[in-house]
């Protein structure tokens, strides 16, 4: 069942992202990290020919890798995504990057197509995650490797129902933020087996954070009610500044491709 608009939720995320797609090329929390470095190191180390960046969004992890390996597909359910990561890929003289429009669940490509598949701040908006991981498990090559980075919730329901409503008053294409023990099941569910976890805090600036997303003044006026609303342990947790900016916590888990059951 659609939305009010009669949209899916396929057509909200590249709604909700198409037209927002130069400010996730130019965003500097997406384009900086430790955490991209870490997937540039990986990929330059590592023996990889091919990569899927899935849920490209911006492409910076296209970016990343691309020096290092023979082939990077930048894949994304935004056209408009895919135009300006193909844009900035030319203006950066990349030209082993191609672009794929496709949603997680339903991926065009052959088994173990690829030796490396990274999706970074891209799996809390898959519809059906389990199966996003399945796809992801599927197109990497037996002993190849995979990695995920992505906001963590918290363990704490209180913590957990505050991020997951500030999140999708920001953003209504927002599914879920999971947490550590939810990406441990699943990952093990989908034959994909952690050999590096590695939790860290991302600090995120609240005008640059609902301008990326174009957020309505309502929702925005909306969200900060919650931030003043919200108890000590919460504003503690979160580190809630009087302008709004926060922290939240985030992973990086490097996987390899498990046996299949």
């Amino acid at each position: 069942m659609g939305n009010a608009d009669g949209q899916d939720h396929d057509q909200l995320v590249d709604a909700q992202f198409g037209k927002q797609a130069e400010r996730y090329v130019e965003s500097s929390v997406h384009a900086t990290g430790v955490d991209l470095r870490r997937i540039g190191d990986i990929a330059r180390i590592g023996v990889y020919d091919r990569v899927l960046d899935l849920g490209c969004g911006g492409g910076h992890v296209t970016y990343a890798v691309a020096p290092h390996v023979s082939d990077v597909v930048a894949c994304d359910l935004s056209q408009g995504m895919l135009d300006a990561v193909a844009t900035e890929a030319a203006g950066r003289h990349l030209s082993n990057v191609r672009t794929a429009l496709a949603s997680s669940e339903r991926l065009p490509f052959a088994d173990a197509s690829f030796d490396l598949v990274v999706s970074r701040y891209s799996v809390h908006h898959w519809r059906d995650w389990e199966a996003g991981l399945r796809e992801a498990r599927r197109v990497v090559r037996p002993d190849g490797c995979l990695v995920f980075v992505d906001v963590m919730a918290p363990s704490s329901p209180m913590l957990d129902t505050h991020l997951q409503a500030v999140e999708l008053l920001r953003d209504p294409s927002h599914v879920r933020d999971r947490s550590m023990a939810e990406w441990i099941a699943a990952l093990g569910r989908a034959a994909i087996t952690p050999v590096w976890v590695e939790p860290f805090r991302l600090p995120l600036e609240f005008v640059p954070w609902v301008e990326r997303m174009a957020t309505p003044d309502v929702a925005v006026d909306a969200i900060r009610w919650l931030q003043r609303g919200s108890s000590s342990e919460v504003q503690a947790a979160f580190q809630i500044k009087d302008d709004g900016g926060f922290v939240v916590d985030a992973v990086f888990i490097e996987c390899r491709a498990g046996e299949v059951a």
